[in-house]
């Protein structure tokens, strides 16, 4: 049996929280790729200190939905459970 299922935690809700990680992982540094994609098309006005600075609330947003998740795995869990008849 997987690990995840020895631990007690529901997969479809540990998927979700790793995928959210992986998310935030696109804009935060030292890669970044969401912001060097964006880079190539913004103007020469911007600098890329402004976008790193741009982004901070979006990446604030996602760390506050990821702790939501976790504290609540119901509020990752209701929609597959609706839709997939997930239990």
């Amino acid at each position: 049996m997987p690990f995840i299922l020895q631990a007690g935690f529901d997969p479809v809700w540990f998927c979700m929280l790793l995928l959210m990680m992986i998310q935030t992982s696109y804009l935060t540094p030292p890669m970044a790729p969401a912001i060097f994609y964006l880079r190539g098309v913004a103007p020469e006005s911007i600098t890329l200190r402004q976008m790193y600075a741009g982004v901070v609330p979006f990446i604030a947003i996602q760390i506050i939905a990821l702790a939501i998740v976790a504290a609540f795995p119901q509020t990752a869990l209701w929609l597959p459970q609706q839709l997939l008849g997930f239990n």
